[in-house]
């Protein structure tokens, strides 16, 4: 794979989290009403479905986008496009994709309930939880494990060295997209390619490689694979996360639906193995609908036992200090809302908006230049709710 197209994908990676910390077609249509909700006016669906498959239109390197809408105890969902670059079938608003980065979300939320129930302290080393090995790796590359604290890994606080960012793992990945990668070698990878980016608890500097630190605390906290930890944890069974698993290490559900193609410009990184980005910084594929149920439950107090934890979850609307950063969520301003969630970088975003009481969940399954027109899509649809 040429290096200026790696190059590109960096950059494209870079920007997208820039974005986040600064804010710190043949259409298909499901409309639904949750049963007994009386509150709010229900989603207006033709406006929404005329705003997808505008957006469709005007986006011709997005293969499709799928959208699922909640606000005020009303759902809806739409789509528009195809499941594949040059045509194909229809996307669905039930296709799955690789959620990529929106995997933090669950990975922090899973660790925080180990917090609640006191099996891991937030400001704990994380040599307390790490296994020897993976703390012989860290200590080679420079990192005092007894500095860094969990709190540090679960803000992006932890000064450790982002492999994904890394311009030669990207060229790896893209070149050799069957090659299987453990979390010990991403690991190497980090101590390996980069130095440390500050103290611990000092500067935000975005990594995959604290976020899978978090995935092997998870496992070793709970005794279970990072699968099973997540889905006990945060009870997929009884939110009703019927279509999200964590690609290969755990079976595909059987109500899952077909799978949509997903891009870096006209590259299909459908068939790359996933363990490029598995072991908790990403990995888990999931549906619009079922990424939006789970924001509506983390807001609604379904996930976590205390309210003080959703709320250490979020951080600061305004963020000034890296203390005040959530864990697993960022704010951003939308259509002058204040709104908290996520990215992925294959084009997802999900996001709740407390003031207008709507969580948007969105695919677009094209990593370059996603970020921007989905936040004014966001944008759009928040703007059609208000005017309703």
């Amino acid at each position: 794979m040429p290096r200026d197209v790696a190059r590109r994908l960096v950059q494209a990676g870079r920007s997208l989290r820039a974005i986040w910390v600064a804010l710190a077609l043949a259409p298909a249509l499901i409309v639904a009403s949750t049963a007994g909700a009386t509150t709010g006016t229900p989603p207006p669906a033709s406006r929404l479905q005329a705003a997808v498959a505008s957006f469709a239109k005007a986006h011709p390197t997005f293969p499709g986008v799928a959208v699922s809408l909640s606000v005020n105890g009303d759902t809806w969902e739409g789509s528009a496009g195809t499941v594949r670059l040059g045509g194909g079938p229809a996307l669905r608003p039930d296709a799955s994709f690789r959620i990529a980065s929106v995997t933090k979300s669950f990975v922090a939320a899973a660790m925080l309930r180990l917090v609640e129930t006191g099996r891991v302290r937030l400001d704990a080393p994380v040599e307390t939880y790490l296994s020897p090995s993976t703390l012989a790796l860290l200590r080679k590359g420079g990192y005092d494990t007894h500095a860094i604290l969990v709190r540090h890994l679960l803000r992006h606080t932890s000064g450790l060295f982002d492999y994904a960012e890394d311009p030669a793992y990207q060229q790896f990945v893209l070149s050799h997209g069957r090659h299987h990668w453990t979390r010990a070698e991403q690991l190497r990878w980090a101590v390996g390619h980069g130095k440390p980016y500050s103290a611990p608890g000092e500067e935000f500097h975005y990594s995959d490689t604290g976020y899978i630190l978090l995935g092997e605390i998870l496992e070793r906290a709970t005794g279970k694979g990072l699968a099973p930890a997540l889905r006990s944890l945060l009870g997929f069974d009884r939110l009703g996360l019927r279509h999200t698993y964590l690609e290969t290490l755990e079976p595909k559900p059987a109500a899952t639906g077909a799978r949509a193609h997903q891009y870096y410009e006209r590259i299909d990184s459908t068939g790359f193995n996933p363990s490029f980005d598995l072991y908790g910084g990403g990995g888990l594929v999931s549906t619009v609908g079922d990424l939006r149920r789970f924001y509506d439950a983390l807001f609604a107090g379904k996930v976590f036992r205390k309210p003080a934890t959703l709320t250490l979850m979020r951080g600061a609307e305004n963020v000034r200090a890296p203390s005040q950063l959530g864990m697993g969520m960022f704010s951003g301003i939308y259509a002058g809302e204040a709104c908290w969630g996520h990215s992925g970088f294959w084009g997802t975003t999900v996001l709740h908006c407390p003031r207008s009481g709507a969580t948007i969940a969105i695919t677009v399954n094209q990593a370059s230049g996603f970020d921007r027109p989905s936040q004014t899509l966001v944008s759009k649809i928040l703007h059609i709710l208000r005017n309703n």
